[in-house]
């Protein structure tokens, strides 16, 4: 059982993420939990400069905000889609409404993060969305319902 553990371990730190927010805090934040596991290959600050980002670090996982400069990361989410990217979305965000989640996941992403669960969820959103699973934020569990 160790040696499965470790190879998952080797696996899991060989994934490569790019990272996009507009709050340098959150960046350093965000690839400070994830490097033990995971290789931080890029943050970028809009969404611009993400589209190029993604074309030149070919990312398997994209975090991304909603509110950026320049193109907003629902637009760019939309845009990578339709490009073809196969890089998985998840998005960690202030937003806690339920019409944000259900816009993300329309625009392709498999994670809704909210920033005050970086630390416990974002690592398991990504692996989730690494399965072809989507994961929400338990505190978003009203998400999940339908009215």
């Amino acid at each position: 059982m160790i040696q499965h553990d470790e190879k998952k371990r080797r696996e899991e730190a060989s994934v490569r993420v790019l990272l996009a927010d507009d709050n340098p805090a959150m960046l350093e934040e965000a690839a400070r939990i994830l490097t033990p596991e995971f290789h931080v290959v890029g943050t970028v600050s809009n969404g611009e400069d993400l589209l190029q980002a993604v074309r030149e670090l070919q990312p398997h996982v994209l975090i991304l905000d909603i509110s950026m400069p320049r193109l907003n990361g629902l637009d760019a989410a939309r845009l990578l889609n339709t490009s073809g990217s196969s890089a998985r979305i998840v998005f960690l965000t202030v937003h806690e409404d339920r019409e944000f989640v259900e816009e993300s996941l329309t625009a392709g992403a498999l994670g809704y993060v909210v920033k005050p669960r970086l630390t416990p969820d974002l690592p398991i959103a990504i692996k989730e969305a690494l399965l072809g699973r989507t994961f929400i934020s338990p505190t978003l569990s009203f998400a999940l319902r339908r009215d």
